[in-house]
């Protein structure tokens, strides 16, 4: 098999001309070719006049050794790499012991799938609801205001990710191919095979539901256990007379005791109150830098106008999306995050008399607005120094002051675009509708903002506007705040075998310890982590290095 690379077509190129677009590349006869299947599909609309679609392309042809030959010193044109997952290890036939995973998010679903599938049987453990419950919670808050702490869009079946534009792409270094494993796994559960080989695949949250329901299925099926409404307490820890700490199990919050030696945690960058216990458990932790900001929304229409010209609407296009990055005078940078084409803002809090917003989207990113992250990094160094813990006292200050500002009814707080820059209150809405649910009430967001955020992202928004015609438009609404752009600790691990620095048998894993960003980047550390467990328990050494994906 032939692996082939930037071969342009135009948007509305027919099969046939695909076809021939790979014999002239290749200089063959028609009837050498014997199949071909896209491997990845991107398009340039660096000039919106002249858009076009980049493939690469995986290609079986007669005579491959000769091809190859005669195409010698051709980087678009060489063999294709196997991208096939191989498991590392199996359990053996005897193995009675059951690893622990905490968490079902994307991290904790792949960690718990990966080990099903290796026979380890994992005893999976939720603290939240399953997916189709927790959804009619999280309508609670947005229809009707009411918060439940334990079912929201931060706790349950699926993790954060289940309410957000379904986004499946990363920028993480990937040698063995493990996030091609995540999206098979994907197609398996239901979702669109297309996410094999477009630039950008996205599934949205009606998919994700039904995906994570059927990977819940195939786990059952593979002889794991999974516990929903099973909070974690504790830790179990035994500590030797050489001070070597060895992970024993875990007692959940009805008080029964599980036991195990290796416990994968994990949890998600919300739960705040497992990194309290861990930390008072000695576990090692650090603070890590994040970012805080608002979402903000436009009309869609527009960022497609200015992303595409006159191929708006072209339906192999979809929705456009942006990515803005603003380096300010005050030494901050303000940058876009998450953006959700034809999306809504979402109410993401997960402990009350807080607000707090993200960004979510459908399959088909129909909604009328656009909206993204708007946010401004903040460092433990400069910002919350002197404990580990210290940036999620920092995000909740500022979460406990948007609830205020928003009416203290998980009404969020917002804003018009030129309002925030003349340092005004909005009282009126624009031609921008908001679509955060369970509502909005128009203030001035300066009052539940760092004064160096507002800074960085009234400089910010003149420069996007130069980039994005239309993106400073006076009535583009601006909704606070949004706070959980990642963790605000790093739970630090060995590099070697992923255990926790100081504690034996604890792997932490994913977006809550640090080492993810994202459903694509937590799916591949799950399976990262799920192989570092088997090989373990196994008695096996660990992945070398040029065997990771780091």
């Amino acid at each position: 098999m032939l692996r082939l690379t930037e071969v342009k077509l135009s948007l509305d190129h027919s099969e046939s001309e695909l076809k021939a677009a790979i014999l002239a590349r290749l200089g063959i006869a028609p009837d050498a070719l014997v199949a071909y299947r896209v491997f990845r599909r991107a398009y340039d609309a660096r000039k919106p006049s002249h858009i076009f679609f980049i493939y690469t392309l995986d290609v079986e042809v007669r005579d491959e050794a000769a091809v190859l030959q005669r195409h010698r010193g051709d980087r678009h044109i060489g063999p294709a790499p196997d991208t096939t997952y191989r498991h590392v290890t199996r359990a053996r036939p005897d193995e009675t012991r059951r690893p622990i995973v905490i968490g079902t998010g994307p991290c904790g679903l792949f960690a718990g799938l990966v080990l099903a599938q290796m026979g380890f049987k994992p005893i999976i453990l939720e603290r939240g609801k399953i997916v189709r419950e927790r959804t009619r919670d999280t309508w609670s808050l947005w229809r009707q205001g009411r918060l439940n702490p334990e079912s929201n869009v931060q706790f349950g079946e699926g993790g954060a990710g289940t309410f957000s534009d379904g986004k499946l792409y990363s920028q993480i270094k990937d040698p063995r191919h493990l996030g091609r494993k995540v999206l098979e796994e994907f197609v398996l559960a239901g979702a669109p095979e297309e996410i094999l080989y477009v630039s950008k695949p996205h599934i949205g949250t009606f998919r994700l539901v039904k995906m994570v329901e059927n990977l819940r299925a195939t786990m059952l099926a593979l002889g794991a256990e999974i516990r929903f409404q099973s909070k974690v307490e504790e830790v179990l820890i035994d500590t030797d007379a050489t001070g070597r700490r060895q992970v024993r199990g875990v007692r959940l919050a009805d008080g029964q005791v599980l036991e195990s030696d290796h416990v994968v945690l994990a949890v998600g960058h919300s739960a705040r109150d497992t990194f309290q216990m861990l930390h008072d458990q000695g576990v090692y932790m650090e603070a890590k830098p994040f970012s805080i900001g608002v979402r903000i929304e436009h009309p869609q229409t527009l960022i497609d106008k200015a992303r595409f010209g006159r191929f708006a609407g072209h339906p192999l296009l979809g929705a456009a999306d942006y990515k803005l990055v603003h380096h300010a005078s005050n030494g901050r940078t303000a940058y876009s995050f998450c953006m959700c084409p034809g999306g809504q803002v979402v109410a993401a809090t997960s402990e009350p008399g807080r607000v707090v917003t993200n960004g979510m989207s459908q399959y088909s990113r129909a909604e009328r607005n656009a909206n993204s992250g708007m946010v401004v990094d903040v460092s433990p160094e400069t910002d919350f120094p002197g404990h580990p813990l210290a940036g999620i006292e920092f995000q909740r200050h500022w979460e406990s002051k948007a609830f205020q500002a928003g009416g203290g009814d998980y009404r969020a707080p917002a804003q018009l675009l030129g309002d925030f820059l003349a340092g005004r209150p909005s009282t009126t809405l624009g031609s921008v509708l908001p679509s955060y649910q369970p509502g909005i009430h128009l203030t001035d967001l300066s009052l539940c903002l760092p004064d160096f955020v507002v800074e960085a992202i009234r400089e910010a928004l003149p420069a996007f506007g130069r980039q994005i015609r239309g993106y400073d438009m006076a009535d583009a609404l601006m909704t606070g705040v949004e706070t959980r752009t990642s963790s605000p600790v790093r739970i630090k691990r060995k590099a070697d075998d992923l255990q926790s620095i100081n504690t034996r048998g604890l792997y932490p894993a994913g977006e809550g310890a640090g080492y993810a960003g994202g459903i694509l980047s937590a799916g591949v550390d799950g399976i990262k982590v799920a192989e570092a467990v088997a090989l373990s328990m196994n008695g096996l050494p660990p992945l070398p290095p040029s065997r990771k994906a780091d």
